[in-house]
Order: structure tokens, then sequence, then C-alpha cells
């Protein structure tokens, strides 16, 4: 019965945010705060799964924008989890066919999100170059998902480059975030589901020079995410035994 009553209420809590959010976007569409103000509501429905958020940031992580946050993807509770530690001044990339999806969607493009074609290679290579220059002219810092898919239980997923090459072709700093495991620890039906700790990284600082040492850093990164993402999990008691548990 539990379970039930929170998916009414996650599923309700959704539609209101999304449908206040483009009320509230039709006065200033896709201003670079909207994705902001938008996410520190739906990251209060973690409230609603039953989930205490800790976010962490250290003084080097502060202040520092714009930069390209990255950050390990886990399963659908993100939106509600992850978007807690979104900062000021950022945006999302995500695909184009998400602005269909009825109130999210249109919450989703208004409040400035980028959105891209992933089914054209050509269009979403181009994607690097245009998210670089909004970067650069709008001041916007990007959230993006270096593994490309939740991760569903499969530990820290191979990283791709895209969101590397942008902070490279940009000259703006990587930002790592990681997430302590949510996999099969929210129980819909238990009253509470512990703590969940996200935690910022040191940034790093990329050039348009370092596009040989690219994949070096990608993979160089990934280690070190997976290895604060395995002290954290340890913390909340939230450990992930998966074969892509091992470091790179």
């Amino acid at each position: 019965m539990l379970a039930v009553i929170r998916v009414i209420l996650m599923t309700l809590s959704l539609v209101i945010i999304s449908i206040c959010s483009c009320l509230f976007c039709l006065i200033r569409p896709f201003h670079r705060d909207n994705v902001y103000h938008t996410a520190k509501y739906l990251g209060k429905v973690a409230k609603i799964l039953g989930l205490d958020i800790e976010v962490r940031i250290p003084d080097s992580a502060k202040n520092i924008a714009p930069v390209v946050y990255i950050c390990n993807h886990q399963n659908s509770y993100d939106i509600f989890t992850v978007s807690g530690a979104v900062q000021p001044g950022t945006v999302s990339v995500g695909k184009k066919s998400l602005k269909w999806i009825p109130f999210f969607g249109q919450m989703y493009w208004l409040t400035g999100n980028i959105l891209i074609d992933r089914k054209n290679k050509n269009k979403a290579m181009g994607t690097i170059d245009t998210t670089a220059q909004k970067i650069r002219e709008k001041k916007l810092s990007v959230w993006l998902f270096p593994e490309g898919t939740r991760s569903y239980g499969r530990g820290v997923l191979p990283f791709k480059t895209g969101a590397f090459r942008t902070a490279a072709k940009a000259e703006v700093p990587i930002v790592p975030v990681c997430a302590s495991n949510s996999h099969k620890t929210i129980d819909l039906n238990r009253w509470d589901n512990g703590k969940m700790i996200i935690e910022f990284l040191a940034p790093i600082t990329l050039s348009s020079e370092d596009k040989e040492k690219i994949r070096t850093v990608t993979n160089q990164t990934r280690s070190a995410m997976l290895a604060k993402i395995e002290q954290l999990n340890i913390e909340t008691d939230c450990e992930l035994t998966s074969p892509n548990d091992k470091k790179s």
C-alpha cells in the first residue's frame, strides 16, 4: 500500500512541478537558472522515497562556473536524487524526443536544456561544438552522464569521451560528481530508505591542446570517481558488487 501511495505522490509531484516550471518559464523562457530552480524542487521528491540526500561540494569546486559536470547515471530515480545537486547556471543535454513527453518534456525544453538528435550521428557530433559554444557565449555549465545510459546495478559503466571533448573545446574544467549506490536500496514499501551521498570532486583542467590525451584523462577520471563512489557506498552501507566495478 505504501508503494502505491508513493508512486502516486511521485507522479503527481512530477506533473505539478513540470506544469509550474512551464508557467514560470513562460515569463523568462530558457533563462540560465531555470533548470537549477526546477531541479531543486525535483530533488525534494526524494523525501517521498524515504531517502535523505547529502550533497558535498569542496571549496575547490565552488563558484567556478562555467564547467562541465559529469555524474554516474544509475536509474530512473536519478531525476529525484541527483537533481538536488544541480548548481546555478547549469543545463543538461538530453534526447530531442524528450520534449514530446507530456508535461515533463515541455518543462525540459522551456527550462533551457540542450536537446540533441541521437539517431543522427552527424548532428550528435555537431552537438559538441554547439554545446561548447553555448558554454563560452552564455557562461553556462553543462551536466552530463558520460556513461551514456543508466547502469542499473552494473557498476560504473565505461565513459564516452564526449563530455571531455566538450570541456576541452570550451576550455572549461571538468567537475566529477559521485553519487553513492541507489540500486536496489530503495524499497517503496519501506518507510526509511537510508541515506545517499552526492560528492563533487576537485576540478580537472582541460584545454584544446589536450585532444590527444582525452581518452587517457577520461579513463583516469572514471577510476577516480569509481574509488570515491566505493568509499561513499561503504559510508552509506550500500555496497554494490559487480564485474564493472573493477577499475579501468
